[in-house]
């Protein structure tokens, strides 16, 4: 910025002329930085403008349609912590014959085994909105399944409570199990993953031990891998060739959903412009929430949570009692119900922590990232 100053050793230059200069070009800095500003401003505010009108997520008819008061437990006493029911929609009965997701949750009456849900998330919010517990429940549970009116049905797997009964089933269900209040209720179809991923550039998870999944006739060899497209919806669905079962399915939709949680919240896909637009646009078009969620809603939960960092998630999964059969021969997971009642006091008292520490090895706490299969 040499020009601010007077020539050295210059006999004409006037003693005045330096400071009138500067104070001009000071004046010009200051211009051309609140112009500049000012663009960014209006640039930003039209970005943001433009993210709002995306956050729109298709709706259907919510559960308190059908389930009286009466039926639900009590909403949470401080009315500021959230429990919203996650569902991983497949096609029901007519797996691969195209169902649409959306058309079948707002059909006006529900078709049996038009959808399934083989994925079971209690994403619980606590009221600081410093952190998130992600609790996922096995599909083959063994439970009382509750209609959508709430009456019970007798025991089933408790993915059936969605396949037969929709959603408001399937809210009744898992209500009953937890007595936790669900406030909200959101679907994404399973497909959407492969959006989602490919939206971010690939998702990179370690395979720490070969597996050939015949089911799906694919192979994943040990190391790290970039997931995106089929390739990521394939290992969020590999349950065959997992030591454990459904459980090592869980472990693998939790250990993707975190590694994706870490592409957005810690590697910067969030301050892309293009990839959080593309990302977005993903969740939103495989994205459907009862309509009581409203997109207003949704956006200021959105921004109280605008600093959680992916280290303040948490992945627990429903204890395992035993597994077992039915008299008809059926595989079934029996929960361990004094560890369970556990699970959900210690969610419903802010002290899901506490419950980690307390169960240790058997809390269901998502592994290492390089340990899980």
């Amino acid at each position: 910025m040499t020009d601010d100053k007077p020539p050295t050793g210059s006999a004409t230059a006037a003693p005045s002329a330096a400071p009138k200069r500067s104070v001009f070009l000071r004046h010009k800095w200051w211009t051309a930085a609140v112009s500049v500003l000012l663009v960014l401003a209006i640039v930003t505010g039209g970005w943001l403008y433009y993210l709002n009108g995306l956050i729109e997520p298709q709706s259907f008819a919510g559960p308190s349609l059908s389930l009286s008061e009466e039926s639900r437990p009590a909403v949470a006493e401080d009315e500021e912590s959230l429990n919203i029911l996650l569902g991983g929609a497949d096609n029901g009965e007519n797996d691969g014959d195209n169902v649409s997701t959306g058309k079948a949750l707002a059909a006006p009456k529900w078709v049996e085994g038009k959808l399934r849900s083989d994925t079971i998330m209690v994403m619980h919010i606590p009221a600081s909105r410093k952190q998130a517990y992600l609790i996922s429940i096995p599909r083959d549970s063994y439970v009382t399944i509750y209609d959508e009116t709430g009456k019970a049905q007798g025991q089933d797997k408790i993915n059936a409570a969605f396949s037969r009964y929709g959603p408001a089933g399937y809210v009744s269900t898992i209500e009953h199990l937890t007595d936790l209040r669900m406030d909200h209720l959101a679907i994404i179809d399973w497909t959407g993953f492969k959006d989602i991923s490919t939206a971010l550039g690939g998702v990179e998870v370690f395979i720490p031990e070969a597996i050939n999944d015949k089911s799906q006739g694919v192979q994943w060899d040990r190391g790290y891998e970039t997931l995106e497209g089929s390739r990521a919806l394939a290992y969020v669905r590999t349950r065959y060739g997992l030591e454990n079962g459904d459980f090592g399915r869980i472990a693998r939709q939790q250990n993707f959903l975190r590694a994706m949680m870490e592409k957005m919240l810690d590697q910067g896909a969030f301050t892309d412009p293009i990839t959080f637009s593309n990302m977005l646009k993903a969740v939103i078009n495989n994205l459907y929430v009862d309509d009581e969620f409203t997109p207003g809603e949704i956006r200021s939960l959105a921004l109280s949570m605008r600093g959680i960092k992916s280290e303040d998630v948490a992945f627990v999964t429903a204890p395992l009692g035993r597994y077992d059969e039915t008299a008809g021969g059926a595989s079934i997971v029996r929960l361990a119900q004094r560890q369970s009642t556990n699970l959900w006091a210690a969610v419903r008292a802010e002290k899901l922590r506490k419950y980690v520490r307390k169960y240790g090895d058997e809390s269901g706490q998502l592994e290492n990232a390089k340990k899980v299969n």
